[in-house]
């Protein structure tokens, strides 16, 4: 969020600095991910149903969807929070938008490839989700129906035709939904494509430089201090995934924001190659090839912080793929070196894109869940739109930093 929204900043005339805790050389909670441009995810992740089967897998560290028993009241009023947005017609209300960002989105990562030279393999083949029961198929099945009311193509398929389409893979499968709109790109190529991009136009890089908290009068922010001294500016963006909500917390604004961590393993020689991303739904385990590997990510740790491997959490990965991909064992994914990363969610599932009412000059690009790489762009390019003259081509109101208060 942060590089996107300096490079468009820039292209408009700005100066920019970018203040990083990490070095150049940092890790971030994009890096490892399945790379999935995704218009077919417009339901945000508080979506119908998925609550009562987030319940039943909480009691099983090896389950999709995890959270580390432990006293948090902030977790706990995120899980309130959460509750509260996952109902029908507030996801629903949510689809034209979240349409609309991942199709420009995805356009804009289009022409990037093209100035680019494709520096971060961005390949559109589509995406197919799988099922190994026909209710799960058919429950995607209405999913693809509201996606084709939404103007974007989805067909279901049943086995015979998922093996017509990925014949070069073994799939033990009911069938499944193809989402030809979607793309992937290979995240740390986009992430260093993005930086030099950056860097060419005169945006200035502050390393190693931890944010302290901000100085400020009633209605503006003066400079932020760091590590490495005060950072003055006209205005100020937080875009600091996870952690956003508590640079901004000291200023008595809320920002409900919880670390979902994801895992991922990356196979240099799978014994069989798909054509495209594999979406495991039932499972939540995605499957894309990248130059040559296949990298199987997945699950989502509520309320865990810091990068440590929680290894239930990565045999769940394996032993779901396993069940899908017949031809793999379980040998080829030993030796592999297991990478997490902390995905910053909302309690609705929306991200927050915005000014701050509280501040005229603070902003914030946060809360994208897993579809923070997806939607990067065309949240640099609203930002942008935000600072140069406060009019965004979007009605951002679902997206108000301070909808929770």
């Amino acid at each position: 969020m942060g590089l996107a929204s300096a490079d468009e900043l820039l292209a408009r005339g700005h100066r920019v600095t970018i203040v990083e805790r990490g070095g150049p050389d940092h890790d971030c909670c994009s890096l490892g991910n399945a790379g999935y441009i995704s218009p077919s995810h417009f339901l945000p992740l508080a979506a119908p149903g998925l609550l009562g089967q987030a319940l039943r897998w909480m009691g099983n560290p090896e389950s999709p969807f995890y959270v580390p028993p432990r006293p948090d009241p902030a977790l706990a009023g995120w899980m309130w929070r959460f509750w509260l947005a996952s109902s029908p017609a507030r996801a629903h209300a949510a689809g034209p938008l979240m349409r609309d960002l991942n199709l420009a989105s995805r356009t804009l990562f289009e022409s990037l490839a093209a100035e680019t030279g494709d520096a971060f393999s961005l390949v559109r083949r589509g995406c197919l989700t799988l099922f190994q029961t026909q209710r799960g198929l058919d429950r995607e099945a209405v999913h693809a129906e509201r996606s084709r009311a939404l103007g974007m193509d989805a067909q279901v398929l049943d086995a015979k035709a998922v093996a017509a389409l990925e014949p070069g893979v073994s799939l033990d499968v009911a069938g499944g939904v193809f989402y030809p709109l979607d793309a992937h790109v290979t995240p740390d190529r986009f992430h260093a494509a993005l930086t030099r991009r950056v860097a060419e136009k005169g945006g200035v890089f502050l390393w190693n430089a931890e944010s302290r908290g901000f100085t400020h009068d009633s209605r503006r922010i003066r400079a932020v201090a760091t590590t490495q001294g005060d950072i003055q500016g006209d205005e100020f963006l937080v875009a600091a995934g996870a952690y956003s909500s508590a640079l901004v917390a000291p200023l008595g604004i809320g920002l409900p924001l919880q670390p979902g961590k994801g895992y991922s393993l990356t196979m240099p020689k799978p014994p069989e190659m798909p054509t495209r991303p594999l979406l495991l739904q039932e499972v939540r385990v995605a499957i894309t090839p990248m130059n040559g590997s296949l990298r199987f990510g997945g699950t989502l740790e509520l309320g865990a912080w810091g990068p440590e491997i929680n290894p239930p959490r990565i045999r769940g990965i394996v032993r779901s793929a396993l069940k899908h991909l017949t031809a793999f064992r379980e040998d080829h994914f030993q030796g592999l070196t297991a990478w997490s990363g902390l995905r910053p969610c909302s309690p609705d599932g929306l991200p927050y894109v915005g000014r701050f009412r509280r501040f005229e000059n603070l902003s914030v690009a946060a809360g994208h869940a897993m579809m923070g790489l997806s939607m990067s762009l065309i949240t640099g390019r609203v930002v942008a739109q935000i600072l140069s003259d406060g009019q965004p081509e979007y009605d951002l109101t679902l997206l108000d930093p301070d909808r929770f208060g």
